[in-house]
């Protein structure tokens, strides 16, 4: 069991977006590990980080991942950070992986100056430059399939997806 497509990608690569079109056009479900992570909290992200801090958040996260690649039959969206952990990575070597990728300046122009988003509070360009950077390898490490999004409608994106995938 397992779902028909995880999507992974920096923040402002359009992973979520990209996902429940995905569920649509696929008649599946959308889930996000994101939102399971806040419903199991009863919080946002931003206030488990600073409530609990990144390890804490990065344990809640490693739960939901767990749990959501059980499922069957879902576009499965992951947080940006998910990928840092070796163990995900592990369980990931089995799926369908899309990594979604974008440029800086295209993703800091998606992402703007969220408050929503604790890891690139500051000075949001650079923050965000240095995640990609460091975080570039590893979404390569795990996909099947690498999808640039800068210049493209989400539609164009998620039909580009499916192509790749048949």
């Amino acid at each position: 069991m397992s779902p028909v497509v995880v999507l992974v990608g920096p923040p402002g690569s359009g992973k979520s977006t990209i996902a429940a079109l995905l569920a649509d056009r696929l008649k599946a479900t959308h889930r996000d590990t994101d939102t399971d992570i806040e419903a199991a909290a009863g919080k946002p992200i931003s206030e488990i980080f600073v409530d609990e801090g990144e390890p804490h958040f990065r344990e809640l996260e490693r739960a939901a991942i767990v749990a959501a690649l059980k499922d069957d039959g879902q576009v499965l969206s992951l947080g940006g950070g998910a990928i840092l952990d070796p163990a995900t990575r592990a369980d990931l070597a089995g799926q369908t992986v899309v990594y979604l990728d974008v440029s800086l300046g295209e993703a800091s122009k998606r992402v703007g100056m969220s408050v929503a988003r604790p890891l690139l509070l500051g000075n949001v360009r650079t923050q965000l430059r240095n995640l990609m950077e460091a975080r570039r390898p590893l979404y390569a490490e795990v996909a099947k399939v690498t999808v640039m999004t800068d210049d493209k409608t989400p539609d164009e994106i998620a039909g580009e997806i499916l192509e790749q995938l048949v």
